[in-house]
């Protein structure tokens, strides 16, 4: 039964972490693409929004149909969809053909995380519970780590090989999930699901909003939409400037990428404990604008693969400790909590490439001085109303300054 167990999650794994090369395999290559097919600024963060938009649309609906359904037909079907729209990407010679492409993406692709997860809750007792989902969060972070740098190195000699290489990885994962992984979820707990299918509760976002985390979820949010500013646009931003290929793009991104996951494995906890999640905030946020304007000044490839090492650094301390004041301050289910948190950091998603394109199309600099600007602002919200308590890292609360 453990050996079984082990094969699942290595066959989960897989899928993740395919999916996850996919989502970063196309970050250094579409300026490139979007410049050869005539687009915009405007347009290329839309379609860099896009996929967010669909994510938070759709993945609380995949999670409610894997209920319903079990967990191999959700996954069986984001994998084709994950091969599908890989294989247009590489076949489009239109803006719109990219446009239909992310969309379905979106849409598609974000079943995988839900179903992967909750079929490691239906398989595994729950003292082993918390080790199979940490691994399949380590083997996405794999994937977000290669993807970029993958995806501009295949991409020196044709801008639409790593398309077709992903959708091939695809096709492979399919293969297995449909062979080898049996359904989780038995019939008599399928049938057993009542109920709407889950969608999300804008209503619900905006009440929290006027919670006790409610400054911690806009923080999320500016937080969130700042970061987006640095990553989603800086591959149009260095091709622009600096005339950077997909190669030297990548590479930049591997390197981001490879700073916050050593950070965030060997540094967070320590650095949080000692100081304690309000000094972490503030610190970071400020160092987050100082990043985005150091990176303007920034004249080499050497000097932007500092800077971006140096921002994503301050970054990643960033993002858990906000999630765990979060947590110290809820004073409903963590569950709902770390959902509510989720949210507001994808809303940071859509909006922030919306706008950093926009920004772009008037001025190359424009979404990193917007970022600075967001960063200083969430460093004064922080300065204000966010408070360590006066027992320790570990008592945490939220309260205004001279209260």
């Amino acid at each position: 039964m453990q050996t079984n167990n082990r094969r699942n999650i290595i066959i989960l794994g897989f899928a993740l972490i395919v999916v996850m090369l996919g989502f970063g395999m196309v970050l250094p290559i579409f300026p490139f693409l979007l410049k050869r097919l005539g687009g915009s600024g405007d347009e290329y963060g839309l379609l860099i929004a896009l996929y967010s938009i669909m994510q938070f649309i759709c993945a609380p609906i995949w999670g409610s149909l894997s209920d319903r359904m079990g967990r191999k037909p959700i996954l069986l079907l984001a994998m084709v969809g994950n091969g599908l729209t890989l294989l247009l990407f590489g076949l489009s010679t239109r803006f719109w053909m990219l446009l239909v492409a992310r969309t379905l993406s979106g849409i598609l692709s974000s079943a995988t995380m839900p179903a992967a997860m909750a079929y490691i809750g239906d398989s595994t007792m729950e003292r082993d519970r918390g080790g199979g989902i940490g691994a399949l969060g380590g083997i996405s972070a794999l994937g977000v780590i290669l993807g970029p740098g993958l995806g501009g190195w295949l991409a020196g000699n044709s801008l639409t090989m790593p398309f077709f290489i992903g959708a091939g990885l695809s096709l492979c994962s399919l293969l297995l999930i449909a062979l080898l992984l049996p359904e989780s979820l038995s019939r008599e707990a399928r049938q057993q699901t009542e109920g709407k299918v889950k969608v999300v509760d804008l209503r619900a976002l905006w009440r929290a909003l006027f919670s006790p985390i409610g400054i911690l979820l806009l923080m999320a949010f500016l937080v969130s939409f700042g970061a987006i500013n640095f990553q989603a646009i800086f591959g149009l931003y260095a091709m622009e400037k600096f005339e950077f290929n997909p190669q030297q793009v990548g590479t930049i991104l591997v390197v981001a990428a490879a700073v916050s996951a050593v950070i965030q494995g060997a540094l967070t906890g320590p650095i949080t404990r000692r100081w304690g999640e309000a000094a972490v905030i503030k610190v970071s946020l400020l160092t987050n604008a100082l990043g985005f304007l150091v990176l303007l000044l920034a004249n080499s490839y050497a000097t932007v693969l500092l800077t971006a090492g140096v921002y994503t650094l301050s970054h990643t301390l960033l993002r858990p400790a906000i999630q765990s004041l979060t947590s110290r301050r809820a004073q409903l289910s963590q569950g709902v909590a770390m959902g509510l948190n989720n949210s507001f950091i994808s809303l940071g998603q859509i909006v922030g490439p919306l706008w950093a394109g926009f920004a772009f199309d008037r001025n190359v600099e424009y979404p990193y001085l917007s970022g600075a600007a967001i960063m200083l602002i969430g460093f004064v919200i922080s300065l204000v109303w966010v408070s360590q308590g006066t027992t320790g890292a570990t008592e945490a609360r939220l309260k205004p300054v001279g209260t």
